[in-house]
């Protein structure tokens, strides 16, 4: 496998692939296709391109942009070898990161209110994402997407991202509803409903979803 490439790097190679980019260019479709799968930095994918260059899977020459010259950056053929390669070795295992979550393990530093709040901003949050694909099948459906021929990987995708978006929104009502039972978030422990819902889970039962 080529040295010192992350998933990022293989990312933003996979985007070189379609099409020559700028760096804002591949900072913008990035957070376009990227950002529920892989989010990363504006400053990240600034980079990526430059590492690619010095790595030789990309190549950068400047054109004119009106008062300004820009870059632009296109795949090699090294690139797209090491894109191949890639598609053939283990992926790294998932990461979920949610502030809100993080926020309700440690509620007992709050308040009932803090936590719900949490959810509350949580919700909004989901469904911004969600509204934004659903919106964005639209679009396809219009002969909106910028690389038609790969609509049928990007549909599947969003397919993972409604079904994550619903059950998030589900689980969000269900949290709502047990915090609100709730006299307080300190020392609660193991009352009758945490065991109820203990039991559940240590059958592999979803208590949120039948």
């Amino acid at each position: 496998m080529p040295p010192r490439l992350t998933p990022s790097s293989y990312a933003v190679l996979a985007l070189l692939h379609l099409k020559p980019w700028t760096g804002y260019e591949l900072t913008r479709q990035a957070q376009r296709s990227l950002r529920y799968a892989w989010p990363r930095s504006e400053r990240l994918l600034y980079s990526e391109p430059k590492k690619l260059v010095e790595l030789g899977y990309a190549t950068v020459h400047q054109e004119d942009s009106g008062n300004r010259t820009r870059n632009v950056y296109t795949i090699t053929g090294e690139g797209r070898q090491a894109l191949n390669e890639w598609t053939t070795t283990r992926t790294e295992p998932p990461r979920f990161e949610v502030e809100a979550l993080l926020r309700l393990l440690f509620a007992d530093h709050g308040s009932r209110e803090d936590a719900l709040r949490a959810l509350d901003e949580f919700e909004d949050d989901i469904g911004a994402h969600h509204q934004a694909i659903v919106e964005l099948m639209g679009s396809y459906l219009d002969g909106g997407h910028p690389f038609p021929q790969r609509t049928h990987l990007s549909v599947l995708f969003a397919t993972f991202q409604i079904d994550m978006f619903k059950t998030i929104e589900r689980w969000i009502e269900f949290a709502r509803a047990e915090i609100d039972e709730w006299p307080t978030t300190k020392d609660l422990g193991m009352t009758p409903r945490t065991e109820t819902l203990t039991r559940f889970l240590a059958e592999d039962h979803s208590p949120v979803i039948p």
